[in-house]
């Protein structure tokens, strides 16, 4: 790998087997990526696009090396990976406090520090009084913003997100692409997974269309989402799914 990538895929998939009758030992292969290859480079904001079960979140987990590849290889630089997902595995009867907590430490931070930065977690996430109840009691957004606000303090090289941003109202959906933005605009790695072309036109400088486990298309943002609208339809321009200000018509940036 050349001195800024921090992530290369190399011809990557990953097989499952799916039941497809009633019979317990027949089963279907099923390949949810096919020969996938890419890099990421240090400070790279990339949009992942594509429609269900084209194998985005299968992408994400593989990088966070939750998954094997069963053919190619993820080499990764020394780096930390996170990834946010709105399948976070938090301990359901532990409270989102505590979740907290156990979160940072298993991504390598101590508990001593972890309880020094609770403070702006729970600010972050907003979950106010609920953050002494029972994970599993929360909805899906308010797992996912106890996760995302968890993810910004943990502060890994590299930052993978699956589809978090959809949930919850406009003021948290803004808040988090401004916190987002923030990080893009560091030297972290941003990967995000999300089924609204607006929200990566809004926040990533690349993108990646994914379909039946292959890469369709990858490129400049713009070029990859105009090529992806051109084939399912949808709006030309951005849709400001995050409550983001719209650009000016001669906007040059």
């Amino acid at each position: 790998m050349t001195d800024d990538v921090v992530i290369s895929v190399k011809n990557i998939g990953v097989r499952y087997f799916r039941k497809r009758s009633r019979l317990p030992w027949r089963k279907e292969e099923f390949w949810a990526l096919k020969d996938v290859s890419f890099d990421l480079a240090r400070g790279d904001s990339v949009g992942i696009i594509g429609r269900n079960g084209a194998g985005k979140s299968t992408l994400l987990q593989t990088l966070a090396g939750i998954i094997s590849p069963d053919r190619g290889a993820v080499e990764t630089r020394e780096v930390t990976v996170s990834l946010l997902s709105l399948r976070l595995g938090f301990v359901k009867e532990l409270s989102g406090r505590e979740n907290a907590v156990l979160s940072g430490m298993l991504q390598g931070i101590s508990q001593q520090e972890m309880l020094r930065r609770l403070p702006d977690i729970l600010s972050f996430s907003e979950l106010g009084d609920a953050v002494e109840d029972p994970v599993g009691t929360y909805s899906s957004g308010m797992a996912a913003r106890l996760g995302f606000a968890v993810a910004l303090q943990v502060a890994s090289d590299v930052l993978l997100i699956d589809e978090t941003l959809s949930v919850g109202d406009i003021t948290f959906k803004a808040k988090s692409a401004e916190a987002l933005q923030e990080i893009i605009r560091s030297d972290r790695t941003v990967v995000l997974v999300s089924h609204d072309p607006g929200t990566i036109e809004s926040l990533c400088d690349s993108a990646l269309w994914l379909e039946d486990g292959v890469v369709r298309m990858e490129g400049r943002t713009e070029t990859v989402l105009a090529a992806y609208r051109q084939e399912f339809g949808g709006p030309a321009k951005k849709e400001h799914a995050l409550g983001l200000p719209a650009a000016s018509a001669d906007a040059t940036g």
